[in-house]
């Protein structure tokens, strides 16, 4: 086993089209778990003769002081996309952000992740 499989603990994965979405529950050798999400996207250069095939890959480290914020963002952003109408929760109140606009405005740094290129 390969020095950087062996602290995965859990894998997923999700394909679109020539995309592939990685989700990763890793181990540090003190014990603690992250997630990290990485996104590998197939390149072809070259001719129809004779392709070369590369991968393009993102990645991002998530930790668990992070997860529900994380989450709570992502699950707000995804149904905005989809076009529904964004919840104001108590937490956005309380920071005086009534609405997504404003929280895109601010930007605030609420959610902590690393993010390699």
């Amino acid at each position: 086993m390969a020095e950087n499989e062996r602290d995965i603990v859990f894998s997923e994965s999700v394909k679109a089209g020539k995309r592939i979405y990685y989700f990763d529950v890793k181990e540090t050798r003190s014990g603690e778990r992250f997630l990290t999400i990485t996104e590998s996207k197939k390149i072809v250069e070259g001719d129809m003769m004779n392709p070369q095939y590369s991968f393009q890959k993102h990645k991002i480290f998530l930790y668990k002081e992070d997860y529900e914020k994380f989450v709570s963002a992502l699950d707000k952003t995804i149904r905005v996309a989809k076009g529904e109408e964004p919840e104001v929760c108590a937490e956005d109140e309380a920071a005086g952000q009534p609405d997504a606009s404003a929280a895109a405005e601010e930007k605030s740094g609420d959610v902590n992740f690393d993010v390699e290129f």
